[in-house]
């Protein structure tokens, strides 16, 4: 049957003389609930919310009551009724459909409050079998939702215990519910709808092990909204929970720029492990210094003579918590932001001193969860793994006549885990536990390979002894022969070149170890 659409929609106030409510999430509910009884609204509900209202003492009439057939299937069926539909989806203002609801004894409902089961929260659940899963995926739920939010020009519908107050206060104050608000609430219940869905779309996806997914589903609620983008010229605004993974608890809101930072200082961390002390700088995403020490302030000394210029205006992580002596190091210049899974007292006495400078604790690893990185391109977008996986020395080959030495080894493991952050063709130098020289970014690598030289060069840092690190292979053996005239004496890289070989040649000639990882870290 045709549908018969309004030629316009009534734009008129809507007063609220019946409500049904049916919601897993039960905060908030005895205080509208009380607010809507008191503004003479006659109040249904279903099971345990039925319960909790009337636990209040305010009156309410089982869902039942209204369509005359009891729920079963252990609660499966409730609402999905006639009577109940009805009066959601009945118009109003369209007499037709007045004179059917009439003719059929609905009567109409003016407000529906339902929010869903936690379904995100039971599957993220390690144990939680597929049996348990399908349970917490609400039916009756997203159907009122929906059907309310379509009908948004008669009916309000609250899918969020966090819109309950300025729904009643506008019920108190003006007797109804303004078009407006009904058209927003409309859209939060679809976006509402929409999330959930999404959640449990990818949960199939997983579950039949569905390798690539055939829909790229991704929801996720504002964050908040950013003055501008890269360029003052650009909005911008930022979405998901950053909060679960950093508490940014002193200094400015962080910008765009700031959470691509943020986020390359999170990722380039998470490689050391919670027995080493260490210290990196961020600069535009890129590491322009790291340390590994005994003390924090050691490793702080050593990122920072990597690059003594860079620094400035940069982010400083640290892996421990930050301790006075470190922040005295790093309060000498100026620093945008700095980041620690915690900090001394003494430390954020001082620290907190300089009222635009950001303070962030780590509050989890983002290797703990992240598994895919996610890009925007033309038409869509691109998806991928994450590159976090730890390194896996039983893949790594000695392909050199010489073996690296036990100091050469810890020097190859340090730089291979900061290459892997460095943006491509990536190079480092790095020795006893420091970066002596990072070239990134380039078009070529040996372009990448004489930056990094250079700035060894002008911090007056020795090379001689030191390992060198390559995201990709070298794709000849000028590369290695240059870095040997530099001074390195150890490389590891992933290898693959049709001219490994040559290289590995290059690397005996000048008794240098190498080491091929098998696999390459390019950062786009």
């Amino acid at each position: 049957m045709a549908l018969k659409p309004l030629t316009t929609l009534p734009k008129n106030p809507l007063k609220i003389k019946r409500a049904l409510l049916s919601v897993s999430d039960k905060t908030g509910l005895p205080e509208l609930a009380k607010a809507l009884h008191q503004s003479g609204v006659e109040l249904i509900s279903t099971g345990g919310t039925a319960k909790a209202i009337e636990a209040e003492g305010i009156p309410v009439k089982d869902v039942s009551e209204i369509t005359g057939f009891k729920e079963c299937l252990d609660g499966r069926v409730k609402t999905l009724h006639p009577m109940v539909h009805g009066g959601i989806l009945a118009r109003t203002s369209y007499q037709p459909d007045v004179d059917e609801i009439n003719e059929l004894g609905i009567t109409p409902i003016e407000l529906v409050v339902v929010n869903l089961y936690p379904f995100k929260d039971k599957v993220a659940e390690h144990s939680v079998t597929p049996a348990e899963a399908t349970e917490f995926i609400d039916i009756g739920g997203p159907t009122m939702i929906r059907a309310a939010a379509k009908n948004f020009a008669h009916v309000s519908i609250l899918s969020s215990p966090n819109q309950y107050d300025a729904f009643t206060e506008e019920l108190e104050e003006k007797m109804a519910i303004s078009f407006e608000t009904r058209q927003k609430l409309a859209k939060a219940a679809f976006a509402h709808t929409a999330d959930y869905d999404s959640a449990i779309t990818n949960y199939f996806t997983k579950l039949i092990e569905e390798e690539p997914a055939q829909q790229f589903n991704l929801s996720l609620p504002l964050s908040q909204e950013l003055r501008y983008g890269e360029n003052p010229h650009q909005k911008a605004a930022v979405y998901g929970d950053q909060n679960e993974f950093i508490d940014c608890f002193h200094g400015k809101q962080l910008s765009y720029n700031n959470y691509l930072d943020v986020d390359a200082a999170l990722n380039i961390i998470s490689d050391f492990e919670d027995n080493e002390r260490a210290c990196v700088i961020i600069k535009h995403t890129i590491p322009s210094g790291v340390g590994v020490a005994d003390s924090l302030n050691e490793a702080y000394q050593k990122a920072f003579s990597t690059d003594r210029v860079s620094p400035f205006g940069g982010i400083v992580v640290v892996n421990q918590t930050l301790d006075l002596d470190t922040a005295t190091s790093i309060d000498e210049i100026f620093t945008e932001i700095i980041i620690a899974p915690d900090y001394s007292d003494e430390a954020l006495e001082l620290l907190t001193q300089k009222k635009n400078r950001r303070l962030i604790r780590i509050k989890k690893s983002v290797r703990e969860v992240q598994t895919s990185s996610f890009r925007s391109i033309f038409g869509g977008l691109l998806n991928q793994d994450a590159d976090l996986q730890p390194a896996n020395e039983d893949e790594f080959k000695v392909v050199s006549k010489r073996r690296p030495t036990g100091q050469e080894m810890k020097d190859l493991l340090f730089a291979w885990k900061v290459v892997r952050h460095v943006k491509s063709n990536a190079i480092v130098y790095a020795k006893d536990g420091r970066t002596l020289g990072i070239g990134s970014g380039q078009t070529s690598r040996v372009d990448s390979s004489e930056i990094a030289v250079a700035k060894a060069a002008k911090e007056g840092l020795d090379l001689k002894g030191s390992a060198i690190a390559s995201d990709a292979f070298f794709p000849f053996a000028d590369g290695v022969e240059a870095a040997a005239k530099a001074g390195a004496k150890a490389v590891i890289q992933p290898g693959g070149s049709i001219r490994d070989e040559e290289v590995i040649a290059k690397a005996d000639e000048f008794d240098m170890a190498m080491i091929f990882t098998g696999k390459r870290h390019f950062r786009h």
